[in-house]
């Protein structure tokens, strides 16, 4: 466990509630105990769920699913706030987190501060992130009329100068760097932990090094790398994996440890690529819940296309039904039997192979 989640952990514990929620939010953790060592195919109510609370996004990453034929198909909208409230009236007593955001850029949703405020109403503990490019036009405005409710905001970069620009198209380094510096002053004053995630594709992996110096110049406390994922993006063959076992990405992946250790200032918090996959690797089965802007419940993040899977619809029951409805069962006794269903099809926790160093 990283130190960030370890810090977010503690401020969870010591701000629980002293009531019969906390009785609640005991005995659900006993449930999970049990459902887990009894091998159920049941959940208890989640710790953590992320509400897409809108999937229009002002860019159009290569490396988005959003941009291929799921994508494409996918009905577009934002979650009313009413709709929002629900699940949190449901789910509020269980929670550690929220994520508030999904496939579309977070503060295009112009009610995202009534909705934290509600989350934080429940419980101030409930610790709330959100994921965002940073480029959206008044971005800082945005961010500084939440800034007091919001507890991590991940900032999605893939690269710097001409490198960035290439994968995240419709946008400016320039107009980025300047908004990253001045969300990183307004920051520092808080107790907001910043990130910067860094998707590493065969375009930008030459830049993993240079991406750690460059947080540290901008103030950035952590920085993830994850490797892409291909299980939404159709124009991309499953042989492109081989690459992430290639000599020269793992001398990049060595020169980037090694300007990690040597760059003190930034936590590196995701970057084991060493991993043997399978479909017992994934936990998203079990936690960490994904909830359309339109109420359906699909399989996981890397592929939130409900017309492809869904398990329900939240607004027209409730989440627990979905989450533990005959279909979604039936999805968790594969993943007991390590049988990876045709829907998760080229995702990296099944199909990439390990990569050695």
């Amino acid at each position: 466990m990283n130190k960030r989640i370890l810090k977010k952990a503690f401020r969870r514990i010591s701000l629980l509630p002293v009531n019969r929620y906390l009785l609640y939010y005991l005995a659900n953790k006993v449930k999970h105990f049990y459902y887990n060592l009894t091998k159920s195919t049941k959940v208890a109510f989640p710790s953590t769920v992320m509400l897409e609370l809108t999937n229009h996004c002002n860019l159009a990453c290569t490396i988005c699913p959003r941009e291929y034929d799921y994508g494409k198909k996918m009905d577009k909208g934002a979650m009313r706030v009413d709709q929002a409230k629900k699940i949190i009236d449901e789910l509020w007593p269980y929670l550690d987190s929220v994520g508030l955001t999904g496939m579309g850029e977070t503060f295009l949703y112009n009610e995202i501060r009534e909705v934290a405020e509600y989350i934080k109403s429940k419980n101030k503990g409930i610790i709330i992130s959100v994921s965002t490019n940073a480029v959206l036009p008044g971005f800082i405005e945005k961010v500084a009329g939440v800034i007091d409710k919001i507890d991590t905001i991940q900032i999605s970069v893939d690269g710097l100068n001409d490198i960035y620009e290439s994968i995240r198209r419709n946008s400016v380094f320039k107009n980025f760097d300047e908004n990253l510096t001045r969300v990183s002053e307004i920051c520092r004053a808080t107790d907001i932990d910043l990130m910067i995630n860094m998707v590493v594709t065969k375009e930008n992996f030459r830049q993993m090094s240079s991406l750690v110096k460059y947080a540290e110049q901008k103030g950035i406390r952590y920085m993830d790398f994850t490797l892409l994922n291909l299980a939404a993006i159709t124009a991309i063959e499953r042989s492109y994996y081989n690459f992430y076992s290639s000599a020269e990405f793992l001398q990049a992946v060595t020169d980037m440890e090694r300007t990690a250790s040597e760059t003190v200032k930034v936590y590196v918090t995701k970057r084991n690529f060493q991993v043997e996959n399978s479909f017992q690797k994934c936990h998203f089965p079990w936690t960490h819940f994904y909830i359309c802007w339109n109420g359906y419940v699909p399989p996981c993040c890397a592929k939130p296309f409900p017309k492809e899977l869904n398990f329900g619809n939240v607004f027209d029951g409730s989440v627990m039904a979905a989450l533990n409805s005959e279909e979604f069962r039936h999805f968790r006794s594969l993943w007991y039997k390590n049988e990876a269903p045709a829907f998760c099809a080229k995702c990296h926790f099944i199909d990439i192979g390990p990569i050695r160093k």
